[in-house]
């Protein structure tokens, strides 16, 4: 399970103002546990097994079995929501015993999409194009040139068995898929693209991937069953979005979520889509941005020890050793023998005890830890901070499922296009 702990030499919120806090919260708390008919055309996701439940996984696996046997490689083909839940388990996790992954519909330049298209020469793939609004100029772009380019190297009937599409019904997605022949499955339309992670949108491509969806599952089921029955006092989510909030009125106005595990290196994008999409409107918001260690403590940590106080600091940690690799004496004098026999998973624990009290030291710090990294602590870690999301847009005072900011840029791009 998550554990979450301070680290603030300063004491700024003690843990009776926390609780206290969180008691105040309390009511926020009990309407997000049972689901808020303002919200139910976005609230798909609070109940795991409303998309992801037995009959669904079994579907999801069935499909993904059929691709394993026919292709090389699985072209994923989604912007934001549509493709970062599944590409951070993904990038973490897979150890060859599924399809590669191939992404695409997350750009708009010629020289990666080109790079894409090289990627796929001499390879059996399928495509998936994962689309709830399928006007979304960067995947459906990218599903044209990828449809024009299975079209040169398969038939028309098998490149419509290679050819998903994951939309709502009802689209004209949907529509395009009926009259090519393409399988249809559903963006469920309760559920935004960056809280879509228990669902098609994000498990088919991880199970096509060999990643455990069940065991992903479990950990979110596991973790909205503690977190629809914790009390307000002892809710991990609301302790957390409680905590947040308290010190963006002290005027931190930046999050950074930061961690010394590279393999969490596409769950900062996840993490970072889901906080600044919710959050960031009626010029309100908590900036979130995201910092992989020890490297980046040779940028970014000069301003974060030195710079003008702007922010707090979530470590994601990881409890249990995620691999090992011991330094050993080669009889040369470089000046490290004092790493002679030490692990590597000791010495990155080391930077990363060094950091948090260095950076405690200037601004708050809060630790969020997880047993390991695998696919059942993904799911907890997913629907923790989905949760605690809505809770802290709650407090925030804004609607944390819409993004009518989004569709800002897009006017003045369809008018340029000719649209």
């Amino acid at each position: 399970m998550l554990h979450l702990s301070i680290q603030d030499q300063a004491n700024r919120v003690t843990e009776e103002a926390l609780r206290q806090a969180a008691r105040a919260a309390a009511p926020i708390l009990q309407k997000a546990q049972a689901g808020e008919a303002r919200y139910a055309d976005s609230q798909g996701w609070l109940n795991v097994d409303q998309w992801a439940g037995d009959a669904w996984l079994s579907q999801i696996e069935e499909i993904a079995d059929r691709i394993k046997k026919t292709c090389d490689a699985f072209v994923l083909i989604g912007v934001g929501g549509s493709n970062n839940a599944a590409r951070s388990v993904i990038e973490a996790l897979q150890d060859g015993g599924g399809c590669e992954i191939i992404y695409a519909g997350n750009t708009l330049s010629p020289h990666a999409l080109n790079a894409m298209l090289r990627s796929l020469k001499g390879k059996d793939y399928a495509v998936d194009c994962i689309a709830k609004n399928f006007e979304t100029l960067e995947p459906g772009s990218s599903f044209r040139i990828l449809r024009q380019a299975m079209a040169e190297r398969y038939s028309p009937e098998e490149a419509a068995r290679r050819t998903i599409c994951t939309g709502t019904y009802g689209s004209s997605l949907e529509a395009l898929c009926k009259r090519e022949g393409y399988t249809f499955v559903p963006f469920p339309t309760d559920v935004g693209g960056r809280y879509s992670a228990f669902s098609f949108v994000g498990l088919l491509p991880m199970a096509v991937a060999g990643i455990d969806i069940r065991a992903l599952v479990r950990g979110g089921r596991e973790m909205a069953l503690q977190l629809h029955r914790a009390d307000a006092e002892d809710n991990l989510a609301l302790r957390y979005a409680v905590l947040r909030n308290l010190y963006h009125r002290q005027g931190y106005a930046l999050e950074m979520l930061a961690c010394f595990e590279p393999q969490f290196r596409w769950f900062f994008k996840w993490w970072t889509q889901l906080f600044a999409e919710s959050e960031g409107k009626d010029g309100k918001g908590i900036f979130p941005v995201a910092a992989e260690y020890s490297e980046e403590l040779h940028a970014v940590g000069q301003y974060l020890q030195d710079g003008a106080p702007l922010m707090f600091e979530t470590f994601l940690d990881v409890a249990s050793p995620t691999d090992h690799l011991v330094i050993q004496p080669d009889g040369k004098q470089d000046f490290f023998d004092y790493l002679n026999g030490k692990d590597f998973w000791d010495i990155n624990r080391a930077a990363f005890d060094a950091t948090v009290t260095a950076h405690s030291q200037k601004m708050p710090c809060v630790i969020l830890q997880m047993d390991a990294v695998d696919a059942y602590h993904f799911g907890q870690l997913f629907y923790f901070f989905q949760f605690a999301c809505y809770l802290s847009g709650e407090i925030l005072g804004i609607n944390p499922f819409d993004q009518p900011g989004v569709e800002a840029y897009k006017k003045w791009m369809f008018q340029a296009l000719g649209k």
